[in-house]
């Protein structure tokens, strides 16, 4: 009988947690807003550049990120520079 009940407690304890959230961040944008505010804490990732982000977080408590989801390679502005850069160093004694 103790058995039943605690399978009973435990099946109703598992049954009422919370539910997963989904991702964060959005994977189509390269820059998002963290929005803060009293007991709550959300992202917006709808922005294309940092300064677009900015002028949206004027006077609020939020703060713009770096998309670390955001796909590259599907962006053709965004691509990685052809070519080798070299970096000469003067030594400094």
């Amino acid at each position: 009988m103790r058995v039943l009940a605690s399978t009973i407690l435990a099946i109703g304890v598992l049954s009422t947690a919370a539910p997963a959230r989904a991702q964060t961040y959005d994977p189509n944008y390269p820059v998002c807003l963290h929005v803060y505010g009293r007991g709550v804490s959300y992202y917006e990732c709808q922005y294309t550049s940092l300064a677009q982000c900015n002028a949206t977080a004027s006077g609020r408590a939020a703060q713009c990120v770096v998309n670390p989801y955001f796909a590259v390679a599907a962006y053709p502005p965004y691509q990685a520079p052809v070519g080798h850069y070299r970096r000469h160093h003067r030594r400094v004694y």
